[in-house]
């Protein structure tokens, strides 16, 4: 959630900031209204405490009676106004930087830059479902079978490419200061909804576990984030780096018509992610600095790409600023999304009350997430790239000494 302060003292300001993000303005006024109500019900609290002390000094027996049924009356209202306020302040969404380019939708985004050569085959390019099921290396029928739609099995040498993209990028960051960690497939609610990933609604991606309160994952951003909750951390320890390997698990509600097939949007996935805890003068940084290393994971596998920097419009709820790199994908014979990057500044930690002591005082960290791969997606972008005209995948160089081979072939 945004700091409420900011809504008190600069409400016109967050009004325009989230009509940028496509939110109703109205819901800054309820805020507003609520936080007026909430602190209204806090001074007949402390009215009525200070009174009933006063009875109870000057043994005043009928008095401290009536005060202490009126306060039983009242601090229920206050935590019920309290929790209203905090399910509605969480509905507004974190403000973007002023530097994000202003848009509706992702009409509007920013191309900052590509990198690379698109292939060009003197045959038709398959697509990379085509490609793995002639190779006996992807099979959804026995996932859709076994699971249902959009679950899958990787066979042979696609499992091999999946352990080879997990060893090459662990390789890579660890070198950069990344601290490897496996986490957890399930989280408690408070860490999915703390960090934006929401079970119910247009925009579901939780499966949630019936009579627990647990969920599967959508990204190890949620349990990252976790991982320090209620903690505060000194400021020479900043900025704590993470690279962590998980499931995802994603509900992908919603039609997405051509793809919709394949790896593109599958309900389970394998994913490495870098996450960090930044003070807030170093935040913008290290969000740079993160999407300097995505770019250079895409390139050791020498796919073409492009950074796309995301409008107002399609930041979602939780990024100030955020980043989507697309790899080329000759199958759909355009680029599709591989990874991104998120600052989310003080939105998540102040959510899970995650800060860092300064000085005299404690300050909310600043959050940044990013993608270093998304397994199945690269998957596709290895395959259609480097498919041959013999119908077999000539393996990137630099995941060959895992492979132990330099094609795969029937």
């Amino acid at each position: 959630m945004i700091d409420i302060q900011l809504i008190r003292d600069n409400p016109e300001t967050v009004k325009a900031k989230i009509a940028d993000k496509n939110y109703n303005t109205a819901i800054v006024d309820r805020v507003l209204e609520l936080d007026q109500e909430k602190r209204t019900l806090i001074q007949e609290v402390q009215r009525l405490n200070e009174e009933s002390n006063k009875a109870a000094k000057e043994r005043n027996i009928e008095e401290g009676k009536r005060l202490k049924s009126e306060l039983k009356e009242v601090k229920p209202q206050l935590d019920e106004k309290a929790l209203e306020l905090e399910k509605v302040l969480n509905q507004i969404p974190n403000l973007a930087f002023d530097d994000v380019p202003v848009g509706k939708g992702e009409d509007a985004n920013v191309q900052v830059r590509t990198w690379g050569t698109v292939p060009q085959f003197d045959f038709e390019a398959k697509s990379h479902l085509e490609i793995g099921q002639n190779l006996g290396i992807l099979d959804f029928e026995s996932g859709a079978k076994v699971a249902g739609s959009q679950f899958y099995y990787s066979k042979g040498d696609a499992v091999l490419l999946e352990f080879a993209l997990l060893q090459l990028g662990l390789e890579i960051l660890v070198k950069k200061g990344y601290i490897p960690v496996i986490t957890p497939d399930l989280a408690k609610s408070r860490y999915y909804l703390g960090t934006g990933y929401q079970p119910k609604g247009d925009e579901a991606q939780i499966y949630e576990i019936e009579g627990e309160d647990l969920g599967l994952i959508a990204t190890a951003e949620v349990t990252m984030a976790g991982l320090h909750a209620d903690e505060v951390l000194e400021k020479a320890q900043l900025p704590k780096r993470y690279v962590a390997v998980s499931h995802c698990f994603r509900k992908e509600a919603g039609a997405y018509g051509k793809y919709s097939k394949g790896l593109y949007r599958v309900h389970q996935f394998t994913k490495l992610e870098m996450f960090a805890y930044t003070t807030p003068e170093e935040s913008s940084l290290i969000h740079e600095e993160i999407l300097s290393l995505e770019e250079e994971l895409v390139q050791s596998l020498k796919i073409p790409y492009r950074v796309l920097e995301m409008c107002t419009g399609d930041l979602g709820a939780i990024a100030a600023k955020k980043y989507d790199l697309e790899a080329w994908m000759p199958g759909r014979g355009e680029y599709g999304e591989i990874t991104s990057t998120s600052n989310t500044t003080d939105y998540q930690a102040r959510n899970l009350n995650i800060k860092f002591r300064n000085g005299d005082h404690n300050e909310y960290v600043h959050l940044l997430n990013g993608t270093a791969y998304a397994i199945s997606r690269m998957i596709i972008a290895i395959l259609e790239n480097y498919q041959q005209p013999d119908g077999s995948v000539a393996i990137p160089e630099a995941l060959q000494k895992w492979m132990g081979k330099d094609k795969i072939s029937h």
